[in-house]
């Protein structure tokens, strides 16, 4: 929420890549949209680096890590989060704002305490070290009191990048699911948050569902030994930041709608549903924090129907950063989707190749979940016709990684014609990674 000048914040363009020319009557403009930040300050430096006055975002991150009594069984298992949350705090960049939250069916703070965030630095890091010692398990599960926490917490300071992350172990059962939801709906915007399951006695849908809710990333993992590498992953990742709340903002002229919005690489998000207005005709739809990094959305607008010949503006896109005076700063790139009408068959029936490829791996991630319910609700027919479907979409696109999820749950007949059979036995942990890596998707070969 800060106000950035040029020397810290990455440089964004927008390129637009579409089939503009519609048939007579034709009304739905389809646009892949990739934005691309580059030459941000932090990213590519050396872990617990740390930066000249004004080089650098300031970041505050809070940790949050289950300690419900399920986390004992076994044992190992909370010692590996000990071990990944140390791991995690070794790698935050000196100057970064942290805490640690234990989180049971109550939030406590284990570190620092006193409802306020440490600077980290050599000391201040092992203290938070010694302190995770102490952490140890019992007590039930509440994620929402968690969140609500860290929102206290990360906005006890004043820092351009908030973000979480989350371990849990085990199912949301101390609280409703409509208090998780209105936690979600109030942390929404404030800080995003990455979420883990570890093991498999967690739910797909909570989990990932918070990490939607915060614009972060889920993931299993399913080996507690794995924790580690991946909470240091994680937290490079948070470190390598520049730029929080960058928005998508849609200018669309009158009697132009936007059918939906979602972001189609490196992830399927639906965003449709989060726009907020912005003015006469705009709207901003939230992408959360960026580094150095691309991402592709899938824009679809629905305009007037014009005459043979006649083009239009069927919208503008560009990229804002929301201020706490409640203007907004523009980060300067901007793209055009257009509509020209032409009775060329040809031109009007071709479909883009980077629309055609995003269509099919959103049709991938649907696939996939709806053939697990229907293969968890006993209707192995349904199911076999949607993992059939998603070996078929993800062998297309060269998807690869799904590709191999796939045939740890069903067994490959025909990948080309999406002829599967269902194993009979599946491993609970390959089941829960096919269904949590589902929307992970791959960029078009340029």
């Amino acid at each position: 929420m800060a106000n950035f000048s040029k020397s810290n914040v990455p440089q964004f363009s927008v390129d637009v890549y579409q089939n503009e020319y519609l048939p007579d009557g034709g009304r739905e403009v389809n646009a892949i949209v990739t934005v691309t930040s580059t030459g941000g300050g932090t990213v590519g430096s050396s872990v617990g680096a740390s930066y000249a006055p004004g080089q650098g975002p300031s970041a505050g991150v809070a940790i949050m890590v289950d300690c419900s009594g399920s986390m004992d069984y076994p044992p190992t298992k909370m010692r590996n989060a000990r071990d990944a949350t140390a791991a995690a705090i070794d790698t935050l960049r000196d100057g970064t704002h942290f805490a640690v939250v234990g989180g049971t069916h109550v939030a406590k703070e284990v570190y620092p305490g006193g409802g306020r965030l440490a600077v980290a630095d050599r000391t201040t890091r092992e203290q938070a070290k010694q302190a995770l010692r102490r952490l140890s398990a019992g007590g039930g599960t509440a994620i929402g009191t968690w969140l609500r926490l860290a929102d206290r917490l990360l906005s006890s300071a004043d820092v351009a990048i908030r973000h979480g992350i989350l371990l849990t172990d085990g199912r949301n059962e101390h609280e409703s699911p409509e208090d998780l939801r209105a936690a979600l709906d109030s942390c929404a915007g404030r800080f995003t948050c990455d979420a883990r399951g570890v093991g498999t006695d967690w739910e797909v849908k909570e989990v990932t569902g918070i990490a939607s809710a915060l614009l972060g990333t889920a993931d299993i993992v399913a080996d507690p030994a794995g924790l580690a590498a991946d909470f240091t992953q994680m937290m490079e990742t948070a470190m390598g930041k520049e730029v929080a709340d960058v928005a998508l903002r849609l200018w669309t002229p009158v009697g132009t709608t936007i059918k939906f919005v979602k972001q189609v690489a490196p992830t399927v998000e639906q965003l449709t549903d989060r726009r907020t207005e912005a003015g006469p005709r705009a709207g901003d739809y939230p992408t959360g924090s960026w580094g150095d990094e691309s991402r592709d959305y899938h824009v679809c607008v629905e305009v007037p129907s014009a005459g043979l010949g006649q083009e239009m503006l069927a919208a503008r896109v560009s990229l804002v950063v929301p201020q706490p005076d409640g203007s907004v700063q523009n980060l300067g790139a901007q793209g055009l989707i257009r509509a020209v009408w032409t009775d060329d068959m040809a031109a009007s029936t071709s479909i883009n190749p980077q629309v055609a490829h995003y269509t099919g791996q959103a049709e991938l991630a649907q696939a996939i979940q709806q053939g697990l319910d229907l293969r968890k609700a006993g209707d192995m027919d349904g199911a076999t016709a949607k993992l059939g479907r998603a070996v078929q979409l993800a062998s297309a696109s060269g998807n690869a990684d799904t590709a191999k999820l796939l045939a740890k749950v069903v067994d490959v007949v025909d990948a080309a014609t999406g002829t599967v059979r269902l194993k009979a036995k599946v491993a609970e942990a390959d089941e829960m990674t096919l269904e949590t890596r589902s929307t992970k998707t791959v960029r078009v070969k340029k």
